[in-house]
């Protein structure tokens, strides 16, 4: 038997992604109130952030709905010197924050002189003036001073 023809090439495939309630009011809180959201599981009662209908730790359902931050510490973080869709040219600077109520860290884009960065650092976020409903209507977060 012969060896298989192979023809390079690519396929584009348009979609649209549905959501969902949870991040749905999550999102819309981001675009119309600059507001963060998070569930509280009703279970093991931590608070989820970006907000979820279920806790994926107990796989129990969310019930209250609580606003966390706007601030929070920093976690952990990395500086990304390739070009990612959707950030800012690199080297850009992502991390991880816990913001203040919430029991789950949030990835996001930390501004500033990443060599000032420090593990429990205070950000906050730096809205845009143009929001559409994604985790990107925060720009980023800056350290506060």
């Amino acid at each position: 038997m012969s060896e298989p023809l192979v023809f390079p090439g690519s396929i584009t495939i348009p979609f649209s992604y549905a959501a969902g309630a949870a991040a749905s009011r999550f999102l819309v809180a981001l675009r119309d109130e600059r507001r963060i959201l998070g569930t509280r599981c009703s279970s093991c009662k931590k608070v989820l952030v970006p907000a979820r209908s279920f806790c994926a730790g107990c796989w129990e359902d969310t019930g209250d709905w609580i606003e966390v931050g706007p601030e929070g510490a920093l976690v952990s973080w990395t500086t990304v010197h390739l070009p990612l869709p959707h950030l800012p040219p690199p080297p850009v600077t992502l991390g991880l924050l816990r913001l203040d109520g919430a029991d789950t860290d949030l990835l996001h884009a930390i501004g500033g002189d990443p060599r000032r960065l420090e593990r429990g650092l205070r950000l906050r976020p730096v809205w845009r003036e143009a929001r559409s409903g994604s985790l990107l209507d925060i720009a980023h977060f800056a350290p506060i001073t």
